[in-house]
């Protein structure tokens, strides 16, 4: 594209936006390792939000600061970046490539109206990354695609646009092209040719980027033949997604076609969707204060992708359902703004990163909070007013602050006490709601306890406040195991979650083996004596029962049959029996797990005029199921789930092979979508408790799985004897 002269963003100050036009939200994506923060460090630094060091006046990196990043050298969360250019604000959001983290990726899909695939020379794509690809895909986001890494040693641009070209072209090759060649430099001592700058395909230009800053000149003949060969492709793919439908004729004719009407062409193509324009980008050198490519990259954003005016409308609806018309991107609309991210400052308290959609969002005004359907994942339903503190602009550890946000910029807001992410913010005299995002359900189990008895105090309100922030983290109080279990996505995702409750909350937890909630039942007809006599002077205590047991069918729970002839057990303590046979039950009778399927009919029994109480026969009850259970086959029941895997075709063979491993029974197989394929299988709870660590090893991290409660079904004996061995050692 043709060189512009840049406007640096002032670095002290906050950068706003006066009209949606001048506003664009581009997010950053790509594989853990690709150079997508430093890549954000590059184009700040280049549209001069920050210094020639590449960082912010205190020292921290222009990304969102994160105490737990800083020392896990890795991105755990979205961070947003603005930047001017040419006039123009540009809200760059970073995500964390890492798997774990893809609710955040996620957050940032959902603010942003275009993104940057960022792919690395040395290391290629991976299969998340073209997921995530298929899913812009799916709903037309633009995308373009940066290559990065071009200082490795094994780097190969051209290679790498090829293998684009086949990833992400699959469907339309000729809408996936680059817009710039690599010029090299003189090979160093391992025979490496640095790139040293751009040949401009369109412009027919050389962009070098040697002292620092691009400078531009005439191609030499050599650098010219090399344009003019892979110029023709880019033009022939520009002009295939042209709205002039005459433009081809008048290419093949031999026309040669005027530069802006190709670039308009571009930029048109780009925010439509339908071409995806291939770049590089490099990080600038020591002292320097422009990186390659950053200076094009900036171009594109602020020339070819959409401005938040070519958003489609938003779907709303009022808090309680009822229909609500569609809401536009119009600053003196009704306020629809949503909770992209949420996240705790020691001395501001909760922060919320918030997109604004429609309206205005003004500092210290009252709004309405609605949402956010996730109370199976701990988060509480929403629909109160709220003064929201102060608006600021993120910057590293600084906020600057900002009196408003407009339709279509994004902004921090500080001091919403109950708006969780994923939730509406609207005005209070006219609440609406966002149908929330696709949130990835959190499929690894991390049981926790309180360190001490001060840590557990402390427990409940922490555990409270981190899923706030996470709405891919799921907290259950398990009934069952009376076990706090967190769902999380990966064990990186488990490891910040820890880290997070000690250094953010004060919060000390130890993890211990998740409990699979197992059951017991008779596997034959057994009978039972329960004697409880007891006299030590004064008032003593006598019951005596007689029960029968037999199983019954799954899932028919625990039935009590009164067959008392004769008055043997009085009438008023019947219900004592049953109590105490249930309660015993509920406690377990073999290795310690509730008692199901079986029906339990009482016989017989014996009681004493003055002795006998309703706790006796309490007792009795539960001695006459314990002296059954004694005489009985005890069968384990362990919980069967439905398991739904999706994986590429090649991957098909592998997962049942997998899956057959632990005790899974395929139940079938069918198409998912173009080249994947979803097997269905029953397998036992016990054996996928790291399933969603060893799926993404299996697929080579392509594959995605739902799992669903099927029902209890016997454990294989030589299993359940282990698990009654484990529970004698415990006890």
């Amino acid at each position: 594209m043709g060189a512009t002269s840049h406007q640096a963003g002032a670095a002290g100050r906050a950068l706003t936006a006066d009209r949606p036009s001048s506003i664009r939200n581009v997010v950053l994506v790509g594989h853990s390792g690709s150079g997508k923060t430093t890549l954000v460090e590059a184009l700040a630094l280049t549209a001069g939000a920050v210094n020639r060091a590449g960082r912010v006046e205190d020292g921290a990196t222009v990304s969102d600061y994160d105490e737990i990043e800083h020392r896990r050298q890795r991105s755990v969360q979205l961070s947003l970046v603005p930047v001017e250019w040419g006039g123009i604000k540009i809200n760059i959001l970073d995500t964390p490539g890492y798997a774990d983290f893809v609710g955040e990726l996620r957050a940032g899909l959902r603010a942003a109206d275009a993104a940057l695939f960022v792919v690395s020379a040395s290391d290629g794509i991976d299969g998340a990354t073209r997921m995530v690809w298929d899913e812009c895909e799916a709903v037309g986001m633009p995308r373009a695609i940066v290559v990065t890494h071009l200082e490795a040693a094994r780097s190969d641009y051209t290679q790498m646009t090829t293998v684009c070209g086949e990833i992400f072209g699959a469907d339309d090759p000729d809408a996936v092209i680059p817009l710039y060649l690599p010029l090299h430099g003189p090979p160093g001592p391992d025979g490496h040719a640095p790139v040293t700058g751009l040949l401009g395909l369109l412009s027919q230009r050389v962009y070098e980027y040697t002292s620092g800053e691009r400078v531009e000149r005439d191609p030499d003949p050599a650098e010219l033949s090399l344009i003019t060969d892979a110029r023709a492709r880019l033009i022939e793919g520009i002009i295939a997604e042209s709205e002039d439908e005459s433009l081809m004729d008048r290419y093949l004719g031999g026309e040669e076609i005027d530069l802006k009407t190709l670039v308009d062409d571009l930029e048109r193509a780009v925010a439509r969707g339908t071409f995806h324009p291939v770049l590089m980008a490099a990080p600038a050198l020591d002292g320097a204060r422009q990186g390659l490519g950053t200076v094009e990259l900036l171009e594109l954003v602020t020339g070819g992708f959409p401005t938040p005016l070519e958003r489609a409308a938003v779907p709303v609806t009022r808090p309680d359902g009822s229909a609500r018309p569609d809401v536009t991107c119009d600053p003196d609309g009704s306020l629809v703004a949503e909770v992209v991210k949420t996240s705790s400052d020691p001395y501001v308290g909760r922060v919320s990163l918030v997109r604004v959609f429609s309206g205005t969002l003004k500092a210290e005004e009252t709004v309405h909070v609605s949402g956010h359907g996730l109370a199976d994942r701990g988060h509480e339903d929403h629909d109160v007013d709220e003064r929201i503190g102060s608006l600021s602009s993120p910057f590293g550890k600084q906020q600057r602050v900002l009196t408003r946000c407009i339709a279509g910029d994004l902004a921090c807001v500080a001091k919403l006490t109950r708006a969780e992410t994923g939730d509406t913010l609207s005005g209070k005299d006219d609440p609406l709601l966002m149908a929330p995002w696709t949130m990835p359900d959190p499929l690894l189990p991390l049981a926790i306890e309180a360190h001490s008895k001060a840590d557990e105090d402390k427990l409940s309100h922490g555990l409270a406040r981190l899923v706030a922030e996470d709405p891919t983290m799921r907290l259950e109080q398990n009934p069952h195991t009376h076990q706090v279990v967190l769902w999380c996505l990966g064990e990186a995702h488990q490891d910040v979650a820890l880290e997070r409750l000690r250094t953010r909350y004060g919060v000390q937890v130890d993890p211990v083996p998740h409990k699979v909630s197992l059951r017991e039942t008779f596997g034959a007809k057994a009978a039972g004596r329960g004697r409880h006599v007891k006299q030590s002077g004064g008032h003593g205590q006598f019951a005596i029962c007689e029960i029968e047991v037999e199983p019954l069918p799954p899932g028919s729970g625990i039935e009590f049959v009164d067959k008392v002839v004769g008055g043997a057990v009085p009438r008023q303590f019947i219900p004592s029996v049953e109590k105490g046979v249930r309660t015993q039950a509920a406690r377990g009778v073999a290795a310690g797990y509730p008692l199901v399927d079986v029906r339990i009919t009482l016989l017989d029994g014996k009681a004493h005029s003055v002795d006998s109480s309703d706790a006796a026969f309490q007792t009795a009850g539960a001695l006459a199921l314990r002296e059954a259970a004694a005489e009985a086959r005890i069968d384990l029941l362990e919980p069967v789930a439905e398991l739904a895997v999706v994986v590429p075709d090649e991957y098909v063979g592998p997962i049942m092979s997998d899956l057959a491993g632990r005790r899974g029974r395929v139940v079938g197989t069918d198409q998912a979508s173009a080249g994947r394929t979803r097997v269905r299988a029953e397998i036992p709870e016990i054996e996928i408790g790291r399933y969603a660590v060893e799926l993404r090893s299996v697929s080579h991290g392509t594959g995605r799985f739902a799992r669903a409660y099927a029902r209890h079904e016997p454990m294989p004996p030589q299993i359940a004897e282990k698990v009654r061995e484990q529970a004698e050692k415990g006890s």
